[in-house]
């Protein structure tokens, strides 16, 4: 099996939120990438777990085979936890002058060259998501910065230092810019909602809620930016039914069909049957790495699901189970949630679930 089809496995195993914690994420895509970038991964010596630095401890050292001098350094963090950690791991790497430094959620992959200047971020010399790339430029990524041999040769620190340094990384910047904010403006990015809903109400008092926000941006978008990506349909709300008729909200699971109020009733309800018949469901989806930009949709309190927002706590929904679901989303990103739902469970969405809102 080569590397791009590990990362295929692990892939698929993210999606499906079989990585729990950090112990889960060190062993079942740390230790299994570095094998299959040939690294000798039982050998402590040259993958040092659990490195200790004056009373410190780093999750892995990848050390030179003969001089066992630590190389590189990598830092687990538990899924989805990974922002903020770069000062611990910075810190790691000043001690023993290690000249590059990885953080990974497991999905996530920052490379870091500490030595440089600048704020930590300023530092980063790339980002890799494993969801966001295929599994062929993951592997290519991952073999030019952590291959066995090309660490050990100084290979790998060459390519990141010419990396961080080429100048074509602005070029590629600009030419990506306009595409970016088309996406946003397509996939109601929830950030970009947040964002206007509270210019809003900061204009006039009062916060529209974010199907007002979703639908503004639909219809007033320029034509010249979401011309850039293929357009998505806007969801919106269909009209009453006629007395008499079906359900207007509802949905369609492994051909039950379950009525619903509206689409937020939606939402709710298929949490709650995907829970009651795979106990694993909700633990596995709060694992995945990573949720929306700055929150989570599923947590344990509702302080979780909204970060530094305690104004939003309100804005969620207690489960049966004394989960909480974030309720503080147009109806198109509840969509999406759902379909981040299908692939946790094991479903095919618009087969084996269907909506209708």
């Amino acid at each position: 099996m080569d590397l791009a089809e590990h990362i295929i496995q692990i892939q698929d195993n993210i999606r499906r939120g079989r990585f729990v914690n950090e112990a889960a994420v060190s062993q079942g895509i740390v230790m299994r990438l570095l094998q299959a970038l040939e690294w000798p991964a039982y050998d402590t010596d040259i993958v040092a777990p659990e490195f200790t630095i004056e009373g410190k401890r780093v999750d892995f050292a990848l050390c030179h085979p003969s001089t066992h001098k630590p190389l590189v350094f990598i830092e687990v963090k538990r899924v989805g936890q990974g922002e903020g950690a770069e000062k611990q791991l910075f810190e790691y790497a000043f001690v023993l002058g290690v000249p590059l430094a990885i953080l990974t959620d497991g999905q996530e992959w920052h490379v870091f060259l500490p030595g440089e200047q600048g704020h930590y971020q300023e530092r980063r010399v790339y980002k890799l998501d494993l969801l966001d790339r295929s599994p062929t430029e993951s592997a290519a990524r991952l073999t030019r910065y952590l291959a066995y041999n090309a660490v050990c040769s100084g290979k790998a620190l060459d390519a990141a230092r010419k990396d961080y340094h080429n100048v074509t990384r602005d070029r590629e910047i600009r030419a990506n810019l306009p595409i970016a904010f088309a996406r946003l403006i397509e996939e109601q990015d929830e950030s970009l909602i947040e964002l206007l809903a509270d210019k809003v109400e900061s204009l006039c008092g009062y916060k529209p809620e974010p199907d007002t926000v979703a639908e503004f941006l639909a219809r007033e978008a320029p034509t010249n930016v979401t011309a850039v990506t293929k357009p998505q349909p806007t969801l919106v709300p269909s009209v009453k039914s006629a007395p008499g008729s079906a359900p207007e909200y509802g949905f369609t699971l492994l051909g039950q069909y379950f009525p619903a109020k509206n689409p937020t009733d939606v939402y709710f309800q298929i949490f709650e049957e995907l829970a009651q018949r795979d106990a694993t469901f909700l633990p596995r989806f709060a694992a995945l790495p990573k949720h929306g930009k700055k929150r989570r949709y599923l947590a344990q309190t509702p302080e979780e699901l909204y970060p530094g927002q305690p104004d939003l706590t309100s804005h969620s929904h207690q489960l049966s189970t004394g989960w909480w679901l974030g309720t503080n989303y147009s109806t198109s990103s509840k969509k999406k949630i759902v379909q981040l739902a299908c692939q946790v469970a094991g479903l095919e969405f618009d087969v084996d679930l269907k909506l209708k809102l």
